[in-house]
């Protein structure tokens, strides 16, 4: 899950992404309204984290530009503790929730999980496909063969894999939404983290399999009970 966080504070922000990442999101750290302005035009955010007071556009006025474009990406609002009307007129511009300055991490990281969570999540925070589940919680991948603590990158393409199964999904759109625009990765690197999740899944003996699409990308199929059996057919052929 990508995010972007508006916080002109350099020190906090550089804090802020530290926490974020250990919690398994990519972020884009931005220093002004405007800048936040011109990155949320690309629309490759799960949601925003807007620190009211800031230069050149304040974040009641991003925020009051994202709805008023028909945007409804989430939007947590950093306030200051003083800030009571800023904190009615954020919620009645559209904000999702809002945290006062100074806060615990962990209640950070949850009010994250909370304004994002869909409809359609599961109570329990997990994402089911096949024989394998992934807990959103803990970050585990589950299946018959044990489990493995995924790392931020690992975990953040099997949420997109597992949200989105059956579905194509291009080495571009990983790179954009996990390692954003601004990184200086190159493609590889998501061919080196699909070897890495291939090999895990092998290792819970899933019956589900990352299968690429020449210079298209990737998706999750689950295995059919026919191609496992010429899956052994094959093995068996081999070791005659």
């Amino acid at each position: 899950m990508r995010l972007l966080l508006a916080e002109d504070e350099k020190s906090l922000s550089k804090a802020l992404v530290k926490i974020l990442e250990h919690g398994n999101y990519s972020v884009d750290a931005v220093f002004d309204g405007q800048e936040a302005l011109e990155y949320l035009e690309a629309g490759n955010y799960d949601a925003v984290i807007l620190d009211i007071m800031m230069p050149k556009t304040d974040g009641l006025t991003v925020l009051k530009k994202i709805r008023e474009s028909g945007n409804l990406i989430p939007v947590l609002l950093l306030t200051a503790k003083s800030e009571v009307d800023d904190k009615v007129r954020g919620l009645d511009l559209g904000a999702n929730d809002y945290l006062t300055k100074p806060f615990a991490p962990a209640e950070l990281l949850a009010r994250i999980r909370a304004m994002t969570r869909t409809q359609a999540a599961q109570a329990d925070s997990e994402i089911h496909v096949g024989n394998i589940t992934l807990n959103t919680s803990t970050y585990e991948l589950l299946g018959p063969g044990g489990s493995f603590r995924l790392t931020n990158r690992e975990y953040q393409m099997m949420e997109m894999l597992m949200s989105n199964p059956r579905q194509l999904i291009s080495s571009d759109r990983f790179l954009d939404k996990i390692w954003g625009y601004d990184s200086d990765a190159e493609i590889n690197v998501v061919w080196v983290y699909i070897s890495y999740l291939r090999k895990k899944l092998k290792a819970l003996k899933a019956d589900v399999a990352i299968r690429a699409a020449r210079n298209a990308g990737y998706t999750l199929d689950i295995i059919t009970s026919e191609q496992k059996q010429k899956s052994r057919r094959g093995r068996q052929t081999a070791d005659d």
